[in-house]
This record gives C-alpha cells, structure tokens and sequence, in this order.
C-alpha cells in the first residue's frame, strides 16, 4: 500500500469510494509479496498492482463486485483455472488476494506512510471476524499472518522509508539520488561545498547537508537499514567518512573509485586507526560490473548491488542460473 499512498490519499480527498485488494498469502514462486497491493475506485480507476500483471483483471472483477455488494472477498490464484482457483498464475505460484472495501478508518495509516511515520494495518481474513474488517495500529512485529484467539489477521507493517546516504555532490551522486528515491529510499546527500550542494542540482533530494560528511555522519542515527553511498572521489572526504561509517551497523558501505584508488584509501585508513577486519564490509570499486560508464548507467550499477545484498541475489544473469527468480 506504500506505493500507492498518495493516490488513496486523492481519492479520499475528492470523496471517491474504493476497494483495496491486498496479497495476505503466497506460496512458492509468487510474482508480488504479501502486502503488494492493487486499490479499484467507483470510476473504474486502478492503483497498484498484487500479480504484476498475471491477475489483475481478475481481481478487478471481483473489486468491481465487492463495490456493489459492500462485502469483502478472499479469492485464491494458482498455476492453473479449475475448480481450485479462479485464474491461472504464469509463474506456477499461488496467492490469496482480500478484497475489501475501505472507508475512514484506514486514513490514520495512510497519513502516517505519506508522512514517514511508523504503523500498521491489520485485516480479518479468517475465522467469525468479519472478513475484512480492519484496524490501524502502531507496528507490533513483520508482516504477515497473525492468529489472535479464534481469528485469523494479516498484520502489515509499514516502518519509516530506510535511509540512504549520499556523500559527495558529483553529477554521479545526483543520479544515484535518483535511483534511491525511485527504490524508496528517504534520501540525503552531504556535503561541505555549498556551492555544488543545491536543489537545482539534486531537485529529488529529501534532504540537502552541508556539512563534512563525517561529521555529519557521527552526529545521526544510523540503522541497520541504512545505506551509505561514499561517491566524493576526493581522500579528505572520502577517508574520514569511511571510518565513521565503519563504526555503524548501516547495512551497505559503497565507494567510488577505482581500484588503485581503494588500494590507497585502505592504507590511510590504516594508518588513521581503522580496523581493518571490518574493511571487507566497504564495496569499492562500487556497484556490479554492468559495464557502466554514465553517472545514470553508475548509479543502476549501485542501486542493483544493493538489491542483490538486499535480497539475497548473485549479482550474475537470470538465464544462466536454474535456481528460483523468487527467494
């Protein structure tokens, strides 16, 4: 639902009734996970997406359905049509997609996603609960299913976006700024030069920093969510903010530059009193090796090694592997 905030938010604004389907269940090699979700107004409108294409006409006949009745659905897509299941799913997986319609009582929850603000959802999806009937509540554990006495709920929760860090005001820093915003990253970008710092230059930003990006760096939290983008290209910068991000549990440490240039960076680190058995965490040259060259083609490079850590991935190409697209 994340995605799909604002234009929720529109649509109450302007008093446009809608349905929200959302994924509670999966099983195997499901295309979306559970909470991707796929909102249907009284105009026919669509937000979102719960299949990335295999259901969604399906799913938008039985929106259409649960606007007219008022009553929530609990519908079940698998790899084949039949008795079992509605629609055939490509991928040979199988999902349970709620559809229920949605009045004020999901706004606190929405204001909070849009806002940056911690909290959760929980649907009835099983057991004498009403099906759908739903709460706003502050996040109590991971998304998923949860057994509450005799009932069964599919709990969503929805923390502030992670962070990225971007340290340094190149034109691959801007571009790397784009690409965070476009993972849903709540970016910020430091630097000391006010002059390069400014919003012509870096308009997606959330946040603009000047500051010496280790300074900056030892004064904020930083999170195990946290990633750290290191693209100065320049060792006064470069070193001291490395250390300090050596020192934080932030998930990912990238620098530019190349290799010759990490080579040194790792000796002034020693020799400023880093602890070199946590070097390993920092990667540099930066990225997966696509072959970049552009500040935009970099920061594809960056972005893609930072899912792949995220999720688990190899880096390497889907059709030379025969292990499952979906951990």
């Amino acid at each position: 639902m994340r995605d799909i905030a604002d234009g929720i938010a529109a649509w109450r604004a302007a008093g446009t009734a809608f349905v929200l389907a959302t994924v509670v269940r999966t099983r195997d090699s499901a295309p979306l996970a559970p909470g991707a979700a796929m909102a249907v107004s009284a105009r026919g409108d669509v937000l979102g997406s719960v299949s990335g294409g295999c259901v969604e006409a399906a799913v938008y006949d039985v929106a259409r359905e649960v606007l007219a009745s008022g009553r929530a659905q609990l519908c079940a897509y698998g790899p084949g049509a039949g008795d079992a299941f509605e629609v055939g799913l490509t991928c040979g997986g199988t999902i349970e997609v709620l559809v229920a319609p949605v009045g004020d009582g999901l706004d606190a929850a929405v204001a909070a996603i849009r806002e940056g603000r911690p909290t959760a959802v929980s649907w009835m999806v099983g057991g004498p609960g009403i099906l759908g009937a739903h709460r706003v509540h502050p996040p109590e554990g991971p998304t998923g299913i949860v057994h509450s006495g005799r009932d069964v709920l599919f709990t969503q929760a929805f923390p502030p976006p992670a962070r990225m860090l971007v340290f340094g005001s190149t034109d691959f820093a801007a571009a790397a700024v784009g690409v965070g915003k476009f993972l849903g990253y709540h970016v910020t970008v430091c630097d000391a030069r006010p002059v390069f710092l400014t919003r012509q230059r870096f308009p997606d930003a959330d946040a603009l920093v000047v500051r010496w990006p280790h300074q900056y760096l030892e004064e904020i939290s930083v999170d195990e969510r946290t990633v750290i983008c290191v693209l100065t290209h320049d060792p006064k910068f470069d070193v001291p903010v490395l250390a300090a991000a050596l020192r934080t549990p932030a998930r990912y440490i990238g620098a530019m530059g190349s290799r010759r240039t990490h080579e040194d960076r790792m000796r002034r680190l020693r020799e400023a009193g880093a602890d070199a058995k946590t070097f390993d965490r920092i990667s540099s040259p930066i990225g997966l090796d696509l072959g970049a060259r552009t500040p935009r083609e970099t920061a594809v490079s960056i972005a893609a090694e930072i899912v792949a850590l995220e999720r688990g991935g190899s880096g390497r190409r889907l059709t030379e592997l025969d292990t499952p697209i979906h951990r």
